[in-house]
């Protein structure tokens, strides 16, 4: 593992498939020119809208959110995490699928979202992801990349559940991965404490790319997509516009924090 720079893009996706795709596109053009290897987009990426249409669509927006990242991957030459978008399963749902994929345009990973938002908000917003979703069933993989590190994979709101964390650090985690829709109203209050929590109880990179902004009837995100490192300090935040947060991921830091502050190793309770 070298150092090098890594993106966590931040979207507007909208109820469609091909202007969002645009959008990530000239994102991802954006964090390659200033320097990223590693480009992370959010979790509905490639479709935000009505639930309904989005397990009418599924199978359309599977193919092309796949094809899309792999199209990506090759042409910059870099590593792409595709957040999270559907993938029909039998039964009428979907899967909400994270994909990481090479500069070759091979599969490195997939994760199937295993915690879904379902949420009743003061702000008048109900959430029932389960409604449309079928939970993931298999904990997320670790990639290990020997030009990258050791790669985690989660998706929105799995980082209110540390155990999954602390699992993939477990499993020798340098980078955790949390794409996310996040909520307006949930995210001004939350958003940045839990990304800098499993930040530090993990001694790990936190690289979160965001949705932000106004996408279809009431539904609302948060945005401040960024990336934090292993001392819990937040290293680019891309505020509340689409864009990208960018920074450096430092083995020699990483190495230096965990010798710092072994916490990992004084575990008691496995």
């Amino acid at each position: 593992m070298k150092s090098y720079l890594a993106a966590a893009i931040q979207m507007t996706s909208l109820p469609d498939l091909e202007k969002n795709l645009v959008q990530a596109e000239e994102l991802i053009d954006l964090a390659v020119h200033q320097g990223a290897e590693l480009v992370s987009l959010p979790e509905n990426f490639s479709f935000m809208g009505d639930e309904e249409e989005k397990v009418a669509r599924a199978e359309e927006i599977a193919h092309q959110s796949e094809k899309f990242l792999k199209k990506m991957a090759q042409r910059f030459q870099v590593t792409v995490l595709g957040g999270g978008f559907p993938v029909p399963v039998a039964g009428g749902k979907v899967h909400n699928t994270a994909l990481l994929i090479d500069p070759n345009g091979v599969e490195l990973a997939r994760y199937q979202k295993v915690h879904l938002f379902d949420v009743n908000l003061p702000d008048g917003n109900t959430y029932c992801e389960s409604s449309t979703v079928m939970s993931g069933t298999q904990l997320p993989s670790v990639h290990a990349s020997e030009k990258l590190g050791k790669l985690g994979l989660s998706v929105c709101y799995d980082v209110r559940f540390p155990e999954l964390y602390r699992y993939l650090a477990h499993k020798g985690a340098d980078v955790l991965f949390v794409p996310a829709a996040f909520t307006a109203y949930t995210g001004k209050d939350h958003w940045q404490v839990l990304l800098q929590a499993r930040a530090i109880e993990n001694t790990c990179y936190v690289i979160a790319p965001a949705q932000t902004g106004h996408h279809y009837g009431m539904r609302y995100t948060h945005g401040h997509a960024m990336i934090i490192d292993p001392w819990g300090m937040i290293l680019a935040n891309a505020g509340d516009k689409p864009g990208a947060a960018i920074a450096e991921i430092d083995p020699a830091h990483l190495k230096q924090v965990r010798s710092q502050m072994p916490s990992l190793e004084h575990r008691v309770f496995v």
